[in-house]
C-alpha cells in the first residue's frame, strides 16, 4: 500500500466536554491522517520511511473478530487485537513515527532506498525500549518472548509498537515498571502466536474487545493500588500498613508472579484482595518503620568504621603518650585494641536485630527463608560476640598466669588474630572486587543460582541494585577524595577531640568525695559526670566528617571548576579581550562541523583534530582564528547568532535601544572592508590611533603595524574612513563638481596609502581637526531639524582643512582648479548639493549613529550594558563557549527532546488587579517591580514608545497586554516559564536555517536585513537632540514589525517542521478541563499562551460525569489551531480512575509524560525560565548522550541553574547564593569525583525512553515520596543509570524571598529527607553501593540533615550536662580537680558547633564558587556584606528548621507539601503569623535553652568568671538569640512601633478567639494548638513513649531548682522534692479555681467571681508572709521557683498531649487546654519584649531596613518609601 492511499484517515469523534475534534484536520505534530496537507515535515524522507514501514500490513493475519477498515497499519492491527483505545493508537502512531524518522535522520550511512526505513532502525530502537524487559526477564529465568530478527523489521516495529501502546495506555500503572514488563511478556506471547499461526483458532488474546486493555488489565491493577492508598488514610497510616507503588511493582521481581496472577488475570487472587481481607498480599521487599534506627541500618558500615576508631583511638589515647606510636609500643595497649573485634560483632548483632524487627512483617510462607536469614544473622552474630569475648578472655587469663606476654600467651593472640580473619574475610573479597569492579558487575550481573545461594547471607537479592561499580579511573578518584578527608578528620579527632579528654576523665574518675547539693540516689554519680563531659564530643566526633566534607569538596570542587575554565571571562572588559576567539569559538561549538565522506562524526580521529582545536581557541596558540572580514561567510553567520542574541535581550527589556546599536554587529554597508564589530569593541580605538599619529613620528608602514597590532583599532580606522568616504558621497549629489572633488581626494588618499607615501604628502598632526570637524557634521545630520547651512559651512571647513593645511606642501588656488579640486565657477562649494535622507531612512542615520560613536566614545565603556543580567548573561554564554562540551551536530541529526512542565493552579501572568493592588503598605507589585527591576522599565517605557505608544496613561489601556507580561515575565509565572522554554523553539529555527542556508543564502540574507532596517525610529532621541515639549512621530508599519530585522525574515519553511521533529513543549495544566468550565481567568491566560506558542501542548485531566455520581477521567491533550483560529482536540484517552493517588506533581507529570515526544524530556518546573543564547547549546548538550562518563553513558544529564531571584532583598540573596553553590560547585563535585549525583529538582535532561521503560521521572508512592525529584535520581542509579553534571549551559530558576517563604520550604525539605531515611531506595543505595560511594551519598543526602540535627543536638547535651554539673554539685567539686572548662577538646566541640551554627561551612562552598566566577576580593566582600546584612542569623534559624522538620517527621510522620507562594514578599508579617509558624519548632526551644543559661549562669561556680561563662555559651546564647528574633529581623517593618503595637493586639484576639467547627489555624489559637499535636495521633507506640521520655526532661528543673531555695535551708532530702509537688499542686487548683468561677459567674454573677479573685489572692499573701515569718524562705525564691514549675507545668501539658485518647473525655483535658493557652500567651510575650523593646528604642527600624533590603538598595530601590508607603505619582 502506498503513503498515498492513506490520504484521509477516519479521525475519532470528540469526546463530550471537551473541543470539537470533529476535523480531520487535526493533529499534533505530524497530520499522519492527511498526507496531502502542506505540512514541512511531511518532505521528510526519513517520516516518509517510518511511515511507509507502518503501513506494511497486507499478509498480517485479519482480525475476523474486528470490522476490516482500509488503510490500517501496524498500530491500527494491533489495537483491533488487543483492545487500545483509538486515540492511545493516533499518540502512539505519531510517537512511534517520530522516533524512527529521527533515528534514521541519526544514521551515518545513507539507505539505499531513499524513502525506505533502514534495516537497523527498528532493531535499534526496539532493543533501547526493551532493555529492561530483557533484563526482568533474565532475572526472573524465564524465556524472553520477544525474538527480534535482523531480517523480519516489520516484527520488530510491531514489538516496539506494542510496548509503546501498552505503556501510553497503562496510566498509573506506568509508576510500576516491572508489572508492565509482566503485561508485555504475556501479550507478546499472544503476538507471537498471532504472527507464527499458533493461536487457537477459538482463542482470542486476553485483551480483544473494544478498550479490553483497559478494562481488564489497567484498572483491576489501578484499582488495587487506589485501594491501599485509600487504607492508607491520605499517607497519615504507617508506611508498614499498606502497599506503595514500589512495593507492587517489587511483588513482580519474584517468578511466584507468574503462578499467582498468571494471564489473563487472575483477579479472584491474593495480590487483587483488599486491604483488610485476611489473605491480602503484605509489603513487598522492604518495610519502611518509622525509627531513627533506620540511620543506622541504611549505613551501618559508616557507623561501624566510626565507632571501632573512637574505641581504637579511646584505648590508645588513654596511656597518656602525646603520638598513638608511643602508647602501641606496648603489648598490653596492643591486645587491648584487639577489642575492637568484640565491638564489631555486636554491632553486627545489632544490625541483624534491626533486620529482625523492622521486616519481620515480610516473613509470610512463600519466602520463609528470609525468617531463617533473620534467625541465623542473629545466631551467628552472637555467637562471634561469644567467640571473640572467650578468646580474648583467654588471652589475658594466660597473660595474668605467666605475669607477661609469654609464648603461650602469644600463641592465644594468634588464635584470636586467625578467627578475626575469618570474621572479617567478606570485608577483604569485597575489597578485592573494589578494586577489580568490573568483576564485580559481572557477577552480580549474572544470573547463575550457585551466585544466589552465596550472596543470600549478606544481602537479598533484588533486581535494582546490581553492577552498580564504577571504572577504575572513577574508583581511584572518589576513593583519594575520601581517604585524603578520612585521614584528616581521624588525625583531628584523636589530636584535639579525644587525646585532650583523658586527663580529665582521670581526674575526675579519682574524685573520692563530692558535696551534693541535691538528693542522689547513686553512688559513684562522678562516673556520670564523666559521660556528661564526653557526651558533646563523642555527638562533634560523629557528624563532623560533614565539615570535613564542606572543606574539601569545595576545595575539589574549585580545582574542577578550574580545570573546566569557569569564571575565565567575568565581565564585558574580559570578552572585548577575546571576543575574536568567542567569535570563532561560537563557530566551532554552535555550528556543526564539515562531516567528510565515510567518516564518522565521533571517530577518535575527529575527536582529536576538536581537542587540538579547542586548546587553540582557548590559549590562542598558533592563531587559531583568522583575521575575518566582512565579506566571508563566517563572519556573516556569527553576526546573525549574535544579533538574533542582542535583540532577544531588547525584547526582554534587559538592555535599551541604544545599547542594541552598541552591542550588534552591523550588516555589511556602505561599502566597508572590514567586519564590523561591535561599537562596544571599538570604542576609544579611532582616538588612540589619532593620538598615536599626531605624536608619533614615523613612516607609514610604522604607522601601520601599530595600528594593526590590535584589530580592533585597525577595524575602526579602516571602518570610519570607508564610513566617512561613502557619507560625504551620499549626501553630495551625483554629477556634481562637488562630488567628483570628494571623489579625487579619496583617489588621492588612497594613492598615497597604496604607494606608502601618506605620512610624506599629509600632515597626521592636521587629523585631530578634521575629526572634530566630522563629528560636528555628524551631529548636525543627526539633529531632528536639519540647518542645511550649518551642514554647508561645516563642508567648506572640512574642505579648507584637507585642501589647504592637511597636504604638505602648499597649494595655490589656481593648481587646485588645475587638478580638479576646486571650483572652475564662482559661488560657495556644496551650496545646493547637499541632499540628505529623510527621517524615514533608519539604515542611513543607523549607520550615522554608528560612525558617530566610533569617532567620539572616549571612554572604555566597560559599562555597556548597563544591566547586570545582561552583562551576566553575556559573560557567562561567552565563557561557556571556552569549555569542553561536544561538537553540534546539524539539527537534523540532534537528538530530539520534548520539555515538561507540571502546572496546577498558579499564576499563569499577573493580571490588571494584580499589579495595581495595594498591600497594607500601599505597595503594589508593579511598584515594587519598578524599584527592583529600574533599569527593565525604563527600557520596557522606551520600547512601548517605538512601537506606538504616544502617552504613558496607555500602559493601562492599549498596552495592558504588554505590562502584564513584562511584570509576569520578573515573578514566578507560567507565562515565564513558557517564553524561556519556546527559546528552544525559537533557536532550532535559526539553527535549521544557518545549517542549511548556502554561501549564498547567507548572504543575500545579510543584505535583505540591511534592506528592512532598523525596529527603531526615534532616530534622533539617542543623543537627546529631540525637542523634549514636541512628541515624538508616529512610528511607520514597518518599524513596529519585530520580524524585519530578525533572522526569522530569511526562513524558507522548512525549519518549522524540522523545529517540530526536534522539540515539542508539554505543560501538564492538571485542572485546567475544570477552570475552563468555571470561567477561570488562568484558563484564558493558558489559551493565550497557546495562541502565541506555535509549539506548545496543554495536558489536562479532564472529567466526564456519567449520571450516578460516576465519573469517567480522561487524559487530554490540546493545542491551538492557527487555520481554525481556536483550540483543538488532539488526543483524548481513557483514564481507570483518578489521577492523583500519589504525590501530586509525579501524578501530573505521569499522566502526560505519553505526549511528550524524542529521545529526552527536560523536566522543567514552573518557577524556571530559560535564555535564548542557552538554548542554541541544547543540541551541544544533547550530544553527550553519545559519550562514555567512565563506563557507561549518561542516562540524566545535570543541568546548571541561575537563581534569578537574588536581587529581590538579602533574604532571597543568602538563598540564592546557599542554592547557587549547591546546584553549582555541589553538583560538580557529586558527578566528578564522587560519581553520586542525583536529580534534585533540577533542568535535569532525562534519557526518556530509558527512563519511560523504569518508573518514569520521578516517584509517586503518598507522603514516602514526597520529595518525587529525588526518588528518580535514586531510582537512576539503582538501575545502573549514569547521572552527569554539565556547566556550560544554564537555566534560571526562581526561589522563595520571603522569611516565611523560605523556612516553608526547607521544612518541605527536611520532611522529605526524613521520608527518605525510611525509604527502601536509601536503604539500598547504603548497601548496594561500595564503602566510599556510600558515604558521599550519606553526607550528601539525608546525612546532611541528620548531622545537623546533631549540632542541634549538641547545643542541648552541652547545656543539659552543664545545668546537671552545676545543680548537683558536681561541678564545684571538679573544679577542684579537674577543671573542664581549660580543656582543648572542649574548646574544639564548641568552635566546631559554632561554626556549623554561624552557617560558615556551607558559607565556604558559596566563597570558593563565587571566587572562580567574579574573583577573589569580590567572593569575600559579599562574604562580609552577607554577614553585616546577618546571614548568620539566617543560617542559624535555618539549622533549627531542617531539626525539627526532619526530626518530628521520622519519628511521627507530617510530612506534607507545602505551598510557598513564590510571590513577592514586602508586606509586613503579624506576629501571630511568625508565632503559629515558629513557636514549636524555634520559640519554645529557645526560650528552654535560654533557662538553662540563666540557671546555669546564677548556680554555677564556673560561671561566676565572666569571661569563662562567655566563652562557654556564646554559640548557645546567639543560637537562643536567633530563633527568637530571626523572624522579626527579617520581617518588614518588623521593629516599626506602631505595627508592633497592632501586632499584639492582633495576637491576644487570636488566643482569645473561641472558634468555631468551620475555624482556621490562622483566626483561632484553639484550632491552630489542635492542628500543631495532629502528628502525635498517627505516631506509632514507640514514637508516643520516646516523646514522653523527652518531655521528661522539663522536670529536671524542678528537681535541681528546689534545692537551691533559700527556704530548703541547704537541705538535701528527698522531701524537699516531694513537698516540692504541693506547690504544682496548689497552683493548678488555685487556676482550676478560678477558670471554674470565670466560668460560673463571670457573665451573669461578677461579684463572685471577684470574691473567688479576691480569696485566692488574700490566701497566696498569707501564705507567702507564714513562710517569710516560720521559715527561711525569701522573696528571691519566688521568682527562682518560677524557674522550677513554669518548665514542670510545661512538661506536664507536653505528655498530656500524648496520652490525649486517654484522657481527652474526662475534665482534665479542658484544664490542659486552659493552661496550655496561658503558656502560649507567656511564651507570646517573652518573645515579644524584645520586638517591643528595639521597637521602641530610635533607629532600629532603620537600620533593620537597610539589612533587609541592601542588596535591592544598590539597584535602585527606595525602600523608605515602600515602607512608609509615600511613593510618587508612578504608573
Amino acid at each position: 500500500m502506498s503513503l498515498r492511499q492513506r490520504i484521509n484517515r477516519p479521525a475519532p469523534g470528540a469526546g463530550a466536554g471537551g473541543p470539537q475534534t470533529s476535523n480531520s484536520g487535526v493533529y499534533n505534530i505530524i497530520p499522519l491522517d492527511n498526507l496531502l496537507v502542506q505540512h514541512p515535515a511531511l518532505l521528510s524522507t526519513e517520516v516518509r520511511a517510518a511511515m511507509g514501514a507502518l503501513i506494511n500490513v497486507e499478509d498480517l493475519p485479519p482480525n475476523r473478530y474486528a470490522t476490516y477498515q482500509p488503510r490500517l497499519d501496524l498500530l491500527d492491527w494491533l489495537g483491533s487485537y488487543f483492545g487500545f483505545q483509538t486515540d492511545n493508537v493516533r499518540n502512539q502512531r505519531e510517537h512511534l513515527v517520530m522516533l524512527l524518522a529521527n533515528y534514521q535522520m541519526r544514521l551515518d550511512v545513507t539507505p539505499e532506498i531513499v524513502d525506505s526505513l533502514h534495516k537497523s532502525v527498528p532493531r535499534k530502537l526496539c532493543k533501547k525500549l526493551l532493555k529492561n524487559y530483557n533484563s526482568w526477564i533474565r532475572y526472573l529465568g524465564k524465556r524472553s518472548s520477544v525474538h527480534l530478527s535482523d531480517r523480519d523489521h516489520r516484527r520488530n516495529l510491531l514489538y516496539a509498537a506494542l510496548y509503546l501502546l501498552i505503556w501510553g495506555e497503562a496510566a498509573n500503572l506506568r509508576f510500576v515498571p516491572e508489572a508492565l514488563c509482566y503485561i508485555y511478556h504475556h501479550m507478546a506471547i499472544e503476538l507471537n502466536k498471532i504472527l507464527d499461526g499458533t493461536l487457537d483458532p477459538n482463542a482470542v488474546p486476553a485483551t480483544m474487545g473494544e478498550n479490553g486493555y483497559l478494562t481488564k488489565v489497567v484498572t483491576p491493577l489501578y484499582d488495587i493500588i487506589k485501594g491501599e492508598v485509600r487504607a492508607s488514610r491520605d499517607g497519615k497510616a504507617p508506611h508498614s500498613a499498606w502497599r506503595n507503588y514500589d512495593d507492587f511493582n517489587e511483588y513482580f521481581w519474584s517468578r511466584r508472579v507468574f503462578d499467582r496472577l498468571k494471564w489473563p488475570l487472575n483477579l479472584s487472587g491474593s495480590f487483587f484482595a483488599q486491604p483488610k481481607s485476611p489473605n491480602r498480599v503484605g509489603k513487598t521487599g522492604f518495610v519502611e518503620q518509622r525509627s531513627f534506627w533506620n540511620i543506622y541500618r541504611s549505613f551501618d558500615r559508616l557507623w561501624v568504621m566510626l565507632l571501632l576508631y573512637f574505641q581504637a583511638a579511646l584505648i590508645v589515647a588513654w596511656q597518656g603518650h602525646t603520638w598513638p606510636w608511643d602508647n602501641l609500643r606496648d603489648r598490653d595497649n596492643q591486645v587491648k585494641v584487639l577489642t575492637i573485634f568484640i565491638t564489631w560483632a555486636t554491632l553486627r548483632l545489632l544490625q541483624a536485630v534491626l533486620d529482625a524487627g523492622t521486616q519481620y512483617s515480610l516473613v509470610s510462607r512463600e519466602n520463609s527463608l528470609l525468617c531463617l536469614r533473620m534467625v541465623l544473622k542473629i545466631v551467628v552474630a552472637a555467637g562471634w560476640i561469644i567467640v571473640f569475648s572467650v578468646l580474648y578472655a583467654r588471652m589475658w587469663d594466660q597473660r595474668d598466669r605467666d605475669r607477661r606476654w609469654s609464648y603461650a600467651a602469644e600463641q592465644r593472640i594468634l588464635n584470636f588474630l586467625e578467627a578475626a580473619g575469618v570474621f572479617v574475610l567478606p570485608q577483604v573479597v569485597a575489597l578485592v572486587l573494589f578494586i577489580i569492579p568490573w568483576l564485580r558487575n559481572v557477577l552480580e550481573k549474572a544470573n547463575w543460582r550457585i551466585l544466589y545461594v552465596l550472596s543470600w547471607w549478606f544481602q537479598r537479592r533484588t533486581f535494582v541494585g546490581r553492577g552498580l561499580r564504577e571504572g577504575l579511573i572513577d574508583n581511584i578518584k572518589y576513593s583519594f577524595f575520601w581517604v585524603v578527608l578520612l585521614l584528616a578528620k581521624f588525625s583531628f579527632s584523636y589530636i584535639l577531640q579525644i587525646r585532650p579528654m583523658v586527663e580529665p576523665t582521670k581526674a575526675i574518675y579519682k574524685i573520692k568525695r563530692v558535696e551534693y547539693h541535691w538528693h542522689e540516689f547513686f553512688t559513684h554519680t562522678n562516673r556520670f559526670a564523666v559521660v556528661v563531659l564526653w557526651v558533646p564530643v563523642v555527638l562533634i566526633y560523629l557528624m563532623d566528617i560533614q565539615i570535613w566534607y564542606a572543606i574539601v569538596s569545595s576545595l575539589v570542587g574549585g580545582l574542577v571548576g578550574l580545570f573546566s575554565h569557569l569564571g575565565e571571562i567575568r565581565n564585558v572588559e574580559q570578552l572585548r579581550l577575546r571576543f575574536q576567539f568567542f567569535a570563532s569559538a561560537m563557530q566551532f561549538n554552535l555550528m556543526p562541523p564539515q562531516e567528510q565522506p565515510n567518516e564518522t562524526r565521533h571517530s577518535i580521529r575527529n575527536k582529536f583534530r576538536d581537542a587540538v582545536h579547542r586548546l587553540k581557541l582557548r590559549y590562542g596558540f598558533g592563531r587559531p582564528y583568522r583575521t575575518i572580514e566582512a565579506d566571508e561567510v563566517e563572519a556573516k553567520r556569527f553576526a546573525l547568532i549574535w544579533n538574533e542574541i542582542i535583540l532577544m535581550f531588547r525584547e526582554e527589556d534587559i538592555v535599551s535601544d541604544r545599547e542594541v546599536e552598541l552591542l550588534e554587529i552591523p550588516p555589511d554597508l556602505w561599502d566597508v572592508r572590514v567586519i564590523r564589530w561591535p561599537c562596544l569593541l571599538l570604542c576609544n580605538e579611532l582616538l588612540l590611533a589619532l593620538g598615536q599619529a599626531k605624536e608619533l613620528v614615523a613612516s607609514d608602514r610604522s604607522h601601520w603595524h601599530r595600528i594593526c597590532q590590535i584589530e580592533y583599532r585597525r577595524c575602526a580606522v579602516i571602518e570610519a574612513y570607508d564610513s566617512v568616504r561613502f557619507l560625504l558621497l551620499k549626501i553630495i549629489r551625483d554629477e556634481t563638481t562637488e562630488h567628483k572633488i570628494v571623489q579625487g581626494l579619496f583617489r588621492c588618499y588612497e594613492d598615497a596609502i597604496q604607494a606608502g607615501q601618506f605620512t610624506v604628502e599629509f600632515k597626521l598632526a592636521v587629523l585631530p581637526s578634521i575629526h572634530s570637524n566630522l563629528i560636528t557634521l555628524l551631529e548636525l545630520i543627526l539633529r531632528p531639524k536639519k540647518d542645511l547651512n550649518k551642514v554647508v559651512n561645516t563642508l567648506q571647513t572640512l574642505y579648507d582643512i584637507v585642501v589647504r593645511d592637511f597636504p604638505t606642501n602648499d597649494v595655490r588656488t589656481a593648481e587646485l582648479k588645475q587638478i580638479g579640486f576646486k571650483r572652475s565657477t564662482t559661488g560657495l562649494l556644496f551650496e545646493h548639493v547637499i541632499d540628505l535622507p529623510g527621517d524615514d531612512d533608519a539604515v542611513f542615520y543607523r549607520q550615522v549613529r554608528r560612525l558617530h560613536t566610533i569617532l567620539t566614545y572616549r571612554d572604555s565603556m566597560n559599562d555597556v550594558p548597563k544591566n547586570t543580567e545582561a552583562r551576566r548573561r553575556i559573560a557567562f554564554f561567552s565563557n561557556s563557549l571556552f569549555m569542553n562540551m561536544p561538537r553540534a551536530p546539524r539539527v537534523e541529526k540532534m537528538n530530539a527532546f520534548s520539555v515538561l512542565t507540571p502546572y496546577y493552579s498558579e499564576d499563569v501572568s499577573y493580571a490588571k488587579e494584580q499589579l495595581r493592588s495595594e498591600n497594607e503598605d500601599g505597595i503594589s507589585i508593579l511598584f515594587y517591580l519598578q524599584k527592583i527591576y529600574a533599569d527593565d522599565w525604563a527600557n520596557f517605557l522606551e520600547r512601548m514608545r517605538r512601537e506606538g505608544m504616544v502617552s504613558e496613561d496607555e500602559i493601562w489601556g492599549e498596552k495592558c497586554r504588554d505590562l502584564r507580561l513584562w511584570a509576569s515575565y520578573r515573578g514566578q509565572t507560567l507565562a515565564r516559564t513558557v517564553r524561556g522554554m519556546m527559546y528552544y523553539y525559537k533557536a532550532l529555527n535559526m539553527l535549521t536555517y544557518l545549517d542549511s542556508a548556502s554561501e549564498v543564502d547567507i548572504k543575500e540574507g545579510t543584505r535583505e536585513l540591511a534592506s528592512l532596517g532598523s525596529y527603531r525610529y526615534e532616530v534622533n532621541n539617542v543623543y537627546g537632540f529631540h525637542d523634549p515639549v514636541k512628541p515624538s512621530a508616529k512610528p511607520s508599519a514597518r518599524s513596529l514589525n519585530r520580524t524585519g530585522s530578525s533572522v526569522a525574515s530569511l526562513f524558507k519553511g522548512h525549519e518549522y517542521g524540522t523545529a517540530l521533529m526536534k522539540f515539542t513543549y508539554v505543560v501538564t495544566c492538571q485542572i485546567y478541563g475544570t477552570q475552563k468550565a468555571k470561567k477561570d481567568p488562568r484558563a484564558d491566560e493558558i489559551l493565550y499562551l497557546m495562541k502565541n506558542n506555535e509549539a506548545l501542548r496543554i495536558a489536562y485531566i479532564d472529567e466526564k460525569h456519567t449520571g450516578q455520581d460516576q465519573v469517567e477521567y480522561f487524559s487530554v491533550l490540546v493545542k491551538y489551531d492557527r487555520q481554525l483560529g481556536r483550540e483543538v482536540e488532539i488526543y483524548r484517552i481513557k483514564l481507570p480512575g483518578p489521577v492523583k493517588i500519589g504525590e501530586g506533581k509525579p501524578e501530573n507529570q505521569n499522566h502526560a509524560i505519553i505526549f511528550t515526544r524524542g529521545d529526552a524530556v527536560q523536566t522543567i518546573d514552573m518557577n524556571q525560565d530559560n535564555y535564548f543564547e542557552e538554548a542554541l547549546k541544547m543540541r551541544n548538550l544533547l550530544e553527550e548522550y553519545n559519550y562514555n562518563y567512565g563506563t557507561r553513558k549518561p542516562t540524566l544529564l545535570g543541568v546548571r541553574e541561575h537563581v534569578f531571584t537574588g536581587s529581590v532583598s538579602s533574604l532571597a540573596w543568602f538563598m540564592s547564593a546557599q542554592e547557587t553553590s549547591f546546584v553549582t560547585l555541589g553538583q560538580r563535585v557529586l558527578a566528578n569525583p564522587l560519581k553520586v549525583r542525583m536529580h534534585y529538582g533540577h533542568p535535569d535532561v532525562f534519557d526518556r525512553l530509558w527512563f519511560l521503560t523504569r518508573g518514569g521521572v520521578s516517584k509517586a508512592s503518598r507522603v514516602i515520596n514526597i520529595s518525587e525529584d529525588i526518588f528518580a535520581g535514586f531510582n537512576c542509579t539503582l538501575r545502573g543509570g549514569n547521572v552527569t553534571h554539565h556547566e556550560y549551559i544554564q537555566v534560571g530558576k526562581g526561589r522563595d524571598v520571603g522569611f516565611n517563604q523560605i523556612s516553608m520550604f526547607e521544612a518541605k525539605v527536611a520532611s522529605g529527607n526524613g521520608e527518605q531515611t525510611l525509604s527502601r531506595d536509601v536503604y539500598r543505595l547504603g548497601h548496594r553501593l561500595d564503602f566510599f560511594r556510600m558515604l558521599s551519598v550519606f553526607y550528601t543526602t539525608v546525612g546532611f540533615y541528620f548531622n545537623t540535627m546533631m549540632v542541634v543536638l549538641t547545643v542541648y547535651a552541652f547545656v543539659w550536662g552543664r545545668l546537671y554539673l552545676s545543680l548537683s554539685g558536681l561541678e564545684a567539686a571538679i573544679k577542684g580537680t579537674a577543671d573542664s572548662t581549660n580543656n582543648a577538646a572542649l574548646e574544639t566541640v564548641l568552635n566546631q558547633q559554632f561554626i556549623i551554627q554561624l552557617g560558615l561551612f556551607t558559607a565556604l562552598p558559596m566563597i570558593i564558587e563565587n571566587a572562580i566566577e567574579h574573583g577573589f576580593l569580590t567572593a569575600i566582600w559579599d562574604f562580609l556584606t552577607m554577614q553585616f546584612q546577618l546571614a548568620s542569623v539566617f543560617y542559624t534559624f535555618s539549622m533549627g528548621t531542617k531539626t525539627h522538620y526532619y526530626g518530628r517527621t521520622i519519628l511521627h510522620g507530617g510530612a506534607k507539601y507545602r505551598a510557598t507562594g513564590r510571590g513577592f514578599v514586602v508586606e509586613h508579617k503579624k506576629f501571630a503569623e511568625n508565632y503559629r509558624l515558629y513557636a514549636r519548632s524555634h520559640f519554645i526551644k529557645a526560650i528552654e535553652l535560654g533557662v538553662i543559661l540563666i540557671v546555669y549562669a546564677a548556680h554555677s561556680v564556673i560561671a561566676k568568671s565572666t569571661f569563662v561563662y562567655i566563652v562557654m555559651s556564646l554559640s548557645s546564647w546567639f543560637l537562643v538569640v536567633s530563633w527568637i528574633m530571626g523572624p522579626f529581623a527579617f520581617n518588614p517593618s518588623g521593629f516599626d512601633w506602631l505595627k508592633t503595637v497592632y501586632d499584639f493586639d492582633d495576637f491576644m484576639n487570636w488566643i482569645w478567639f473561641q472558634g468555631g467547627v468551620f475555624s482556621k489555624a490562622e483566626e483561632s489559637w484553639e484550632v491552630w494548638w489542635y492542628e500543631e499535636q495532629a502528628h502525635l495521633h498517627t505516631t506509632g507506640l514507640w514514637g508516643k513513649l520516646l516523646e514522653i521520655v523527652l518531655d521528661l526532661r522539663y522536670f529536671v528543673f524542678q528537681y535541681g531548682v528546689v534545692y537551691q531555695l533559700k527556704i530548703a535551708n541547704g537541705s538535701t532530702n528527698i522531701a524537699v522534692y516531694l513537698l516540692s509537688w504541693i506547690c504544682v499542686i496548689l497552683g493548678f487548683s488555685a487556676f482550676i479555681l478560678m477558670w471554674y468561677a470565670r466560668d460560673r459567674y463571670a457573665a451573669k454573677e461578677h461579684i463572685y467571681y471577684r470574691t473567688v479573685q479576691s480569696f485566692v489572692i488574700i490566701l497566696t499573701v498569707l501564705i507567702i508572709i507564714i513562710l517569710l515569718k516560720f521559715t527561711s524562705f525569701e522573696i528571691i525564691d519566688i521568682f527562682t521557683s518560677m524557674l522550677a514549675f513554669i518548665p514542670t507545668g510545661w512538661g506536664l501539658i507536653s505528655i498530656a498531649q500524648v496520652i490525649r485518647p486517654f484522657i481527652e473525655s474526662t475534665v482534665v483535658w479542658d484544664t490542659v487546654v486552659a493552661v496550655a493557652r496561658l503558656y502560649d500567651i507567656m511564651f507570646g510575650i517573652v518573645v515579644m519584649a524584645p520586638v517591643a523593646l528595639l521597637s521602641w528604642l530610635p533607629g532600629f527600624q532603620e537600620m533593620q531596613t537597610r539589612i533587609l533590603f541592601n542588596e535591592a538598595f544598590s539597584r535602585g530601590l527606595q525602600i523608605s518609601r515602600i515602607i512608609t508607603g509615600k511613593k510618587p505619582n508612578v504608573i
